[in-house]
C-alpha cells in the first residue's frame, strides 16, 4: 500500500487541480439519489483531508470543493423532485429501491425540516432526502435555509478529522512529514473503516431484507 500511497501523494502534489475536482465530484455525486448509495464520497474527503498539513492541498479549497459539491448535488436532486412533484418517487430508478424511497419518507415525516438537515449525516439516506423533500412540496426558501447550514457544518466535520490526526501525528509521535507515514496511517485507516463497514452493513441488510437493495424484477 505504501509503493501505491506515495505516488498517489506525489502525483496530487502536481496536480492539485485534479484533487479538487475529484473531492467536488465525491461530495456531488453521493447526493445523486441510488449513486450517492453507492459512492463512497464521505470515504475519499476523509481519505485526501491527510494531504492538507503536509501542503499538497489547502485546508479552504477542500472545503470549498466539497461544499460546493454537497450544495449542487443536493440543490438538484430538490429541484428534480420539485419539479416532478411525487410523481418522481415512483419513477425509474426510485422504484427499484422502494425501501430506502418509504425511509426517507418516513424520516422527513419523523423531523419534518431538519430531516433535511439530518440526512447530511446518515448515508443512504442522503441520496434520498433531498429529492423527496422536493417530491413533499418542500418550498425552496426553506430547503436551503437548512441544507446550506448542515452542508457548512458537513464539510468540516469530514475534513478536519484528517487534518487534526495527522497533525497530531506529526507532532506528537515524532513522525516526519516528508516520510508521509502520518498519512498513510489515516488514509490506510479511513479506507480500512470504510470496507469493514460496508461489510457489516451488506451483511445487517442482507439479514433484514435488503434495505438498500433493488426490488425484484
Amino acid at each position: 500500500m505504501t509503493s501505491f500511497l506515495d505516488p498517489l501523494i506525489a502525483f496530487v502534489s502536481a496536480h492539485a487541480w485534479l484533487a479538487y475536482l475529484t473531492l467536488f465530484l465525491a461530495a456531488l455525486l453521493e447526493a445523486v439519489p441510488v449513486v450517492g448509495s453507492v459512492i463512497p464520497g464521505s470515504t475519499i474527503i476523509l481519505a485526501l483531508s491527510a494531504l492538507i498539513p503536509g501542503g499538497e492541498l489547502k485546508l479552504p479549497w477542500v472545503l470549498l470543493a466539497a461544499a460546493l459539491g454537497a450544495v449542487l448535488g443536493d440543490g438538484s436532486a430538490y429541484w428534480i423532485g420539485h419539479r416532478r412533484q411525487r410523481e418522481i418517487l415512483s419513477t425509474w430508478p426510485l422504484t427499484n429501491y422502494p425501501r430506502v424511497v418509504a425511509e426517507s419518507e418516513s424520516f422527513f415525516h419523523r423531523f419534518g425540516t431538519w430531516a433535511v438537515f439530518f440526512a447530511r449525516f446518515v448515508p443512504p439516506i442522503r441520496a434520498f432526502v433531498p429529492v423527496t423533500a422536493g417530491a413533499l412540496g418542500m418550498a425552496p426558501a426553506r430547503f436551503y435555509a437548512v441544507n446550506i447550514p448542515a452542508i457548512l457544518v458537513w464539510a468540516p466535520a469530514h475534513v478536519l478529522p484528517g487534518v487534526l490526526a495527522v497533525t497530531a501525528l506529526h507532532e506528537y509521535a515524532g513522525l516526519h512529514h516528508h516520510e508521509h507515514v502520518g498519512k498513510h496511517i489515516w488514509m490506510l485507516s479511513v479506507v480500512g473503516f470504510a470496507i469493514v463497514l460496508g461489510v457489516v452493513v451488506w451483511i445487517y441488510r442482507r439479514r433484514n431484507g435488503g434495505v438498500a437493495e433493488p426490488k425484484p424484477r
